[in-house]
């Protein structure tokens, strides 16, 4: 797979379009939140469109990009995997929500006080950031997203959980210096199998999909 900016526009036009029919197929408000994740991931591979025709450097878009892929996601996955999740599993998920916010304010202090800047490296994007203990914050990154998934109690989420982590690996593996980026790219498409999720969830009274309560069931 190469990256460009026409790409990463045509991808994140079609995990949005994808987002758009997640959100409005939600049948349960505490699901909103994770079911808008591939809106987001969408909108941030075509905000990646304009670093690409930018050339890297630390304009607005590149500010934009680290933002969403940093700080951002380290607050929204957990939070929206806990509104989500069966009560059994909140309490783990409540340490998971406080480990990706104490993450995300570490990665923000950072892209606060340094320059974001992005590079284009042949067909991917290498990002730099002034980072302080970056090896901990990276480590409280994915224990606060993918750990979210893995816990959380949810059989397609614990499935998404194990190929968002092995495409981590993967991605750490084959692009150390584009890591973010090829992520955050292969996260956005496998974001797709959360409208499965989506269509699959039951309602706010616990009815399956295609389900409807009996009016004179209560009588």
């Amino acid at each position: 797979m190469c990256w460009s900016a026409t790409a990463d526009l045509v991808a994140g036009a079609g995990v949005a379009a994808v987002g758009v029919v997640c959100v409005t197929g939600v049948r349960d408000r505490r699901d909103l939140p994770l079911a808008a994740l591939p809106l987001l991931l969408g909108a941030h591979q075509v905000v990646e469109a304009a670093v690409w025709d930018a050339g890297g450097g630390s304009g607005p878009a590149t500010v934009v990009w680290a933002v969403i892929a940093l700080p951002l996601l380290a607050v929204w996955v957990p939070t929206a995997v806990r509104c989500a999740a069966p009560p059994a599993a909140r309490r783990r998920l409540t340490f998971l929500l406080a480990l990706g916010a104490a993450t995300a304010a570490g990665l923000a202090a950072g892209l606060a006080t340094g320059p974001v800047t992005a590079e284009i490296r042949g067909r991917t994007v290498g990002y730099s950031a002034h980072l302080s203990h970056p090896a901990v914050l990276v480590a409280g990154y994915l224990l606060a997203t993918v750990g979210s998934l893995l816990l959380s109690g949810d059989r397609r989420l614990l499935g998404l959980g194990v190929v968002v982590g092995a495409g981590a690996a993967a991605c750490y593996a084959l692009w150390r210096l584009e890591f973010v980026s090829t992520w955050c790219a292969f996260a956005a498409l496998w974001s797709v199998l959360l409208l499965g999720w989506v269509r699959g969830r039951p309602d706010s009274a616990g009815l399956p999909p295609g389900r409807t309560r009996n009016p004179g069931a209560a009588r």
